[in-house]
């Protein structure tokens, strides 16, 4: 976007230059008392059209124009008392010098242009007072440049800082959204990792419980323990790929699910904010996936709560209805359970309803503070 509007600007000026090169060689044509005009004609050209190459040359440019206006001088015949132009080029070279951001060539053009403007007064025999408020008008618009230059230059600045805190925030965003998901696919090898553990347990149990004449069972017992061996095998070598070098190693040991609620809300509220829970509904047998997602979204947002929110209390909700684990996270406090300290809560949260379907919602209270809903299926999604 911000390239078509330089675009645009940059085609803007190139017309309003024409326009005035085309102006000034009207003028030259037109104006009374004026002597040899096919010369004052490309001295109009002289004065106007280096301004179209001043962003490739901002100071070469304006010196160019002040030449032209030098040379209109000393051209035999010709009295700039009949003419605009040569004066509003003046004035446009003047803050032409002043928008360069070397100080020391927008003073040099400054001077340049003064120069310029002394010989043309006195070539025309025009008295002092004459050049003195021209030299007036001349500085006022340098200085006017010097002003349009830094604001431009702030303007240019500011845009560039902002476009780089977009690109960190984005980056930040992808990165903790890439963390968010190997955590949960380690948690989800967790849960997946136990239970495969059990079923080859079980296997080989049952598999010792048979007769000598059970050969079939047996076999079947028997491959049932080496594939379950050999996916797990392979899922340890899959969490490899994703672990990197501060990992830790993953657990078989079952993950937390909504029955271990009761520790972490002792834990929070040791940690200074109390936490009251409210449980609508018979607690049906949900799977370790969705169990897990429930238990961490539920961490994050009184961990959030407690470190952000700077509230006196917190309320959790979880609700089983309708084949739905219903959830809300409520505090009274003032921050925001999005990361008041530059986390990405959030970002782990949805990545993890996102993972079984479910929805999230977090936002102000009407009556103040922070709350947190989100649904899951109590049955993953196949």
């Amino acid at each position: 976007m911000q390239a078509v509007l330089d675009r645009i600007r940059a085609r803007t000026l190139e017309a309003l230059v024409l326009t005035f090169a085309i102006a000034s060689v009207v003028e030259a044509a037109l104006a009374h008392g004026i002597e040899r005009r096919p010369l004052v004609a490309v001295l109009a050209l002289g004065w106007s059209l280096p301004f179209l190459a001043r962003s490739r040359h901002p100071f070469w440019a304006p010196l160019t124009v002040c030449a032209a206006i030098v040379a209109l001088a000393f051209a035999a015949g010709v009295s700039t008392n009949n003419l605009t132009m040569p004066f509003v080029a003046a004035v446009l070279a003047s803050v032409s010098f002043g928008l360069i951001s070397d100080r020391r060539q927008a003073v040099a053009g400054w001077s340049a242009v003064i120069a310029a403007a002394a010989v043309v007064d006195y070539q025309t025999t025009a008295a002092f007072s004459d050049f003195f408020w021209t030299m007036l008008i001349l500085t006022l618009a340098w200085f006017f440049g010097v002003a349009l230059g830094t604001r431009t230059e702030q303007a240019r600045e500011l845009r560039l800082r902002a476009e780089t805190a977009e690109r960190e925030r984005a980056f930040a965003a992808e990165r903790a959204t890439n963390e968010e998901r190997s955590r949960i696919a380690r948690e989800l090898h967790d849960v997946v990792a136990h239970s495969v553990s059990v079923m080859v347990v079980q296997a080989s149990g049952v598999r010792r419980l048979l007769k000598d004449d059970q050969e079939r069972e047996r076999e079947a017992l028997i491959s049932v323990e080496q594939i379950g061996r050999q996916a797990l095998t392979e899922m340890r070598r899959m969490l490899g790929v994703m672990r990197t070098g501060e990992d830790q190693p993953a657990a078989l040991a079952p993950q937390p699910g909504l029955q271990h609620l009761d520790r972490l809300i002792a834990q929070v509220e040791e940690a200074g904010l109390p936490v009251t829970l409210h449980v609508e509904g018979d607690r049906p047998d949900l799977s370790p996936g969705v169990d897990l997602s429930a238990y961490r979204i539920i961490q994050e947002g009184l961990t959030n709560a407690l470190k952000h929110a700077k509230g006196t209390h917190a309320d959790v909700l979880i609700r089983y209805a309708d084949g739905l684990v219903q959830l809300e996270i409520a505090d009274d406090g003032v921050g925001s359970a999005n990361g008041a300290g530059g986390g990405h809560g959030l970002v782990g949260m949805r990545e993890r309803v996102a993972v079984y379907g479910g929805t999230l919602e977090a936002g102000p209270q009407a009556g103040g503070g922070y709350v947190l809903r989100a649904e899951l299926p109590m049955e993953a999604p196949e």
